[in-house]
């Protein structure tokens, strides 16, 4: 604010709203409402402990405030913590006019307390308060751990709690299975897109064998993750079975999916916690991947982000394959560290080791690779990233195939069709087939067809080489849906009771009837998208899959500034599909106008 202190920060936040909203933009604020900075009646921080002592704080069994979010973690299964959350929630919206929230380790309050917020907000009206509640949204971290563990002090808003409440959590099943390993796990551990098995680093990892294996799980995950990560929906396993998003597991005894709707999951690879996209594929990467390669990692990485089904989110500067110089968590570093540069001309890569606090025992690991000049990106590399982020929303936005808004929608169109034991490793490709006749009145589909059908996309800051010559080529298998409903499953915590509608069979070749589809789109009636994580061209056989309709590059891609997409080839007569080496291909079947 222009002064600290007075009404000059409400008014420039107001302001700023305005202004943003002007822009065509809509402002999502982040609310931490699990700690407190001080605490005790005397404390020259604590606000909450001098209106009611004890009263606003979570305790432990001998009497002493919990603090596993990092302070003074505070109590919403207290009544009037409760409403102090949700009375300046409504506040911020009305007064404010902010159009979403996203809360600071979610896991950490009660499912109630966030249930009251989002109804006490959708009850705003554009007639009475100035804001139509309908368009809020609502989404936070639903992390499970610490005291709150297990529903321990009630049930908790995390993510297996929040199936059915219209509320978005972090999926970090696409974030671990892309990037490799955890935040908390060694930094060179490989994933999907960063080269495990494909082009491993050296770092031990088990035999080739059990890499394959471990990236078909992977696979696996980030291929329910991208159908919105839904709890029902059905995969073919690399294993050979056909289970559902909450049957294949992720680790710990949890499920990979636990969404029962799109708008549950928020798909990210990178946020302002721990390392950059760019920096984590810097650690990662083998050391015989180029430059070169390992920006077109990073480009997977958010391709898989922008085309998948529920709420993508990229953090700030993937797109300029922002640095922070390794700092895996930077709050408190400075602009030296955090800066972005806007014209493209550098990445902030290599400016220095980051600061000691939490990085220090990586410095062995940090020092050659920013050191390393072969390791600087030129300003054209940048601008091909920002192209290429361009390129995936404008093909996300050609169509709404893209933007699912039900779990109904997504489990009549959404197939995988390189899946299975015989699938070629380090390749996704999702088919998405809509209903045969478009109307210009063809309904939205399922109650809630309303509810997130905002497209929302979140920027937020604060060894050896597998040889892999020429092309391979698959035959694909096919997961498909049969007669299923949008609900179904027994409840997890939390969420409502339905029954199970039945497994598909793994051997069946098309999904629901197309005659009993609505259809969506009025110009494409089919799209195949195709991730090729492989160091080398992949080549699919999916004349059965693709049943006998003619696909060609999207025109985005057609006009594509990156030559190498280009080369993408469906035949139709063959039903061979040729994708070059890390590039995401999308393909589009024109719908055939009646005459």
């Amino acid at each position: 604010a222009g002064q600290p202190s007075g009404s000059s920060r409400t008014l420039e936040f107001r302001g700023m709203v305005a202004a943003l909203t002007h822009l065509g933009l809509r402002t999502v604020l982040d609310v931490v409402y699990n700690h407190t900075l001080g605490s005790g009646p005397r404390g020259p921080h604590s606000v909450l402990d001098k209106i009611v002592p004890g009263y606003y704080h979570r305790r432990s069994a001998d009497g002493f405030i919990e603090n596993s979010t990092c302070c003074n973690n505070t109590a919403s299964e207290h009544y009037m913590m409760d409403r102090l959350v949700v009375d300046d929630l409504v506040h911020w919206a009305v007064d404010y006019k902010v159009d979403g929230f996203r809360f600071d380790l979610m896991g950490h309050m009660m499912l109630s307390t966030i249930i009251r917020a989002k109804q006490a907000l959708r009850a705003l009206t554009l007639e009475e308060h100035g804001v139509d509640g309908s368009k809020l949204y609502l989404y936070g971290e639903g992390w499970d751990f610490a005291e709150v563990a297990g529903n321990q002090r009630g049930v908790n808003a995390c993510q297996l709690n929040l199936a059915s409440s219209g509320v978005g959590s972090f999926n970090d099943r696409v974030r671990e299975a892309c990037n490799g390993g955890s935040p908390f796990a060694d930094p060179r551990l490989q994933g999907l897109v960063t080269g495990l098995y494909l082009q491993p680093n050296g770092y031990p990892q088990g035999s080739l064998e059990e890499q394959r294996k471990y990236l078909a799980w992977l696979t696996d995950r980030v291929s329910v993750g991208i159908a919105g990560n839904l709890r029902d929906f059905p995969i073919l396993t690399a294993d050979g079975e056909t289970v559902r998003g909450w049957e294949l597991g992720f680790g710990g005894g949890s499920p990979t999916a636990y969404a029962a709707e799109p708008e549950e999951t928020v798909n990210y690879v990178s946020a302002h916690d721990n390392e950059t996209l760019f920096d984590t594929i810097m650690l990662k990467a083998s050391r015989q991947a180029s430059l070169s390669d390992r920006c077109r990692m990073n480009h997977l990485a958010s391709s898989l982000v922008a085309l998948s089904q529920g709420i993508p989110f990229f953090h700030a500067g993937d797109e300029l394959l922002r640095s922070k110089s390794l700092d895996r968590d930077s709050y408190n570093s400075g602009d030296w560290f955090n800066k972005m540069d806007f014209g493209g001309e550098g990445n902030n890569w290599g400016v220095g080791l980051p600061i000691a606090d939490k990085n220090e025992a990586r410095w062995p690991l940090h020092k050659p690779l920013l050191c390393d000049p072969a390791l600087q990106v030129s300003g054209e590399q940048i601008q091909a990233a920002t192209s290429h982020m361009r390129e995936m929303l404008s093909i996300r936005r050609s169509s709404p195939l893209f933007t699912l808004r039900t779990a109904q929608a997504i489990l009549a169109r959404v197939s995988f069709v390189n899946c299975g034991p015989s699938a070629l490793p380090g390749v996704i490709a999702m088919l998405i087939v809509d209903g045969e006749n478009f109307e210009e009145s063809s309904p939205a589909e399922g109650p809630n067809a309303s509810v997130g059908s905002q497209e929302t996309v979140v920027l937020n800051d604060s060894g050896e080489s597998k040889p892999s010559e020429g092309s391979t080529r698959s035959q694909g298998l096919y997961s498909t849906v049969g007669d299923v409903t949008s609900k179904g499953l027994e409840s997890l915590p939390g969420s409502q009771t339905t029954s199970s509608p039945p497994m598909p069979s793994s051997s069946s070749s098309s999904m629901l009837s197309l005659s009993s589809v609505p259809a969506l789109d009025s110009t494409f009636q089919a799209v195949l998208v195709v991730f090729n994580l492989r160091a080398d061209k992949a080549e699919l056989n999916l004349e059965t899959q693709l049943a006998g309709r003619q696909f060609h590059l999207h025109p985005v891609q057609v006009a594509s500034t990156d030559d190498r997409v280009k080369e993408s080839v469906c035949d139709a007569v063959s039903g061979i599909v040729s994708v070059p080496a890390r590039t995401t291909s999308v393909f589009v079947s024109k719908r055939k106008i009646s005459m």
